[in-house]
């Protein structure tokens, strides 16, 4: 898998606003993703140099219209840190 494929988009919402001042940055990535992949994928990406990461997996909610029942897709959520003396990532710095 290529880097950009690995990191598919930021997660934007109050609570990683707030951990941004911590160096903490939240995206969505490839459910099959290690966190070693995340890992070179954000460094490699974003030039910075990654502390370490934490994930999760959430499971689609099951949705109905009328009779019909559906299922949104499962996703994994990386929440990465960075280290201490590292840059910040520039694509959030006016977000804050």
């Amino acid at each position: 898998m290529m880097y950009h494929d690995i990191i598919k988009r930021p997660i934007i919402s109050e609570n990683s606003m707030e951990d941004i001042a911590n160096k903490k940055y939240t995206f969505e990535v490839a459910p099959n993703a290690t966190k070693v992949d995340i890992k070179i994928a954000v460094e490699q990406i974003f030039k910075v140099q990654v502390d370490k990461v934490n994930t999760m997996n959430y499971l689609g909610k099951t949705k109905r219209m009328g009779v019909h029942v559906g299922k949104r897709n499962d996703w994994k959520k990386a929440i990465v840190t960075l280290k201490p003396d590292s840059k910040a990532i520039e694509f959030f710095e006016g977000l804050a």
